[in-house]
């Protein structure tokens, strides 16, 4: 296997050695894929990012919702007292009155700039940065338990490697005390000797604290208490393997179009462009269809009242005056609409003879409000250039650390080389 680039040279070290079965209870060996998978379910900056991806999904929702038209209904109930307005013939009266009054009210926008189009794509654009977000963050934590395992590995080595030093010098401390005492040698081999397996004692403790250092870091990172015991596992790599076969350039070239933080960066550029878009649509005209429906009751009404059954209108005749002098009465032709009266005049009733409803169209020019729409516009264009320099910024942060692992791969391509010839002689 010839990795491309560091970062995925650490990702696929991590996917690639043993996988054991994971259990609620830790373990006493941990393997570095169980490491990493227990670290990623208890990360707290992992949990914050998913936080951060279902609210951008539910601002995404939102903004979808918008285009739907809005519909609510309302319900009044109330008493007056004294002179007072009859809310169903609209006549004053002086006397107690109970009332209500049901309503419903919708609209829907017709046209606003393109505003609520351009908020849609804004926020679909930064959920999918919000993904990103999480996988970079997801990376990092990947990344940060590999070298600790690795930094624990290697400490377990140099403990090893100090308790050798120290067994063979106390082995060559005891054959000397044996010359000395034949007067093969002289006393101060025993003591430079004895000075020797002092320091390699130091040693083995300093390695031994490294190594208690290193364990504790990795549990922190894996949010594990200090008191639990672990114990890592040694991975199986071949270093023969892992070889850089690119340029600086070929790799960074390959992590701009492969790491999540770069398109991140580049969905939040283009999600603050749709930003842009959407605060100019608030200085075009603004068209909405509005609707309403409402029907009440009063209690003045309960009384008699005439019902009409739809018939023909009946006609009849109605007194209007008196001849002066000869009292005959004076009537005129009139029609009278067809039903009859009721003594009730029920709750029920009123509300379906009193269903009222409009239909409008509203338009709304902005004209002046204090240049907010304006101000809004350009904090929007000040947004854009700050997501313009964020992308820059992370791009050019990929770069020093792809120079910087790069080079430091190399040398220790070149000491393992050079060791490697070392142990041979």
């Amino acid at each position: 296997m010839k990795t491309r680039f560091l970062p995925t040279l650490f990702l696929a070290f991590v996917f690639t050695v043993g996988y054991g079965q994971q259990t609620d209870t830790p373990q006493k060996v941990w393997t570095l894929q169980q490491c990493v998978e227990y670290a990623l379910e208890q990360n707290l900056s992992v949990q914050r990012g998913e936080f951060s991806v279902d609210r951008a999904v539910l601002d995404r929702k939102q903004s979808k919702y918008a285009l739907i038209p809005s519909l609510n209904g309302s319900a009044s109930h109330g008493y007056n007292w004294g002179r007072s307005i009859n809310p169903v013939t609209n006549l004053f009266v002086t006397q107690e009155i109970q009332s209500n009054q049901l309503a419903a009210q919708g609209s829907v926008t017709l046209f606003n700039g393109l505003r609520l189009q351009n908020t849609i794509k804004q926020a679909n654009t930064f959920a999918e940065a919000s993904e990103e977000d999480l996988a970079k963050i997801k990376n990092d934590v990947i990344l940060n338990i590999a070298n600790l395992y690795i930094n624990v590995v290697f400490n377990k080595e140099l403990l090893q490697t100090a308790q050798l030093q120290l067994n063979s010098s106390e082995e060559q401390l005891t054959r000397t005390k044996a010359q000395v005492a034949a007067g093969a040698l002289p006393r101060s081999n025993e003591l430079q000797l004895e000075a020797q397996v002092a320091s390699n004692e130091l040693l083995v403790v300093n390695q031994e604290n490294a190594l208690v250092f290193s364990l504790l870091q990795l549990k922190q990172a894996m949010q594990l208490p200090a008191e639990n015991e672990i114990e890592v596992e040694f991975p199986d790599v071949a270093v023969e393997d892992l070889i850089l076969d690119q340029s600086r350039d070929q790799i960074f070239q390959t992590a701009l179009m492969n790491m999540p933080e770069i398109r991140s960066s580049k969905l939040k550029v283009e999600s603050s462009y749709y930003g842009v878009k959407a605060a100019k649509g608030n200085l075009y005209p603004r068209l909405s269809l509005n609707g309403a429906i409402t029907t009440n009751y009063s209690s003045v009404s309960n009384g008699r009242h005439f019902v009409s059954d739809g018939g023909a209108p009946i006609a009849g005749s109605e007194p209007i005056g008196y001849v002066q002098g000869t009292n005959q009465v004076v009537y005129r032709d009139v029609t009278f609409p067809s039903g009859s009266f009721e003594d009730s005049y029920g709750r029920g009733a009123q509300f379906r003879d009193n269903i009222f409803r409009s239909v409008n169209l509203s338009l709304s020019i902005p004209v002046f409000n204090g240049m907010q729409s304006r101000l809004n516009v350009q904090r929007s264009i000040i947004s854009r250039q700050e997501a313009e320099v964020s992308a820059q910024e992370v791009q050019n942060q990929l770069r020093q650390n792809i120079e910087n692992a790069y080079n430091s791969a190399l040398a220790a391509s070149k000491t393992y080389a050079s060791t490697t010839k070392q142990v041979a002689a």
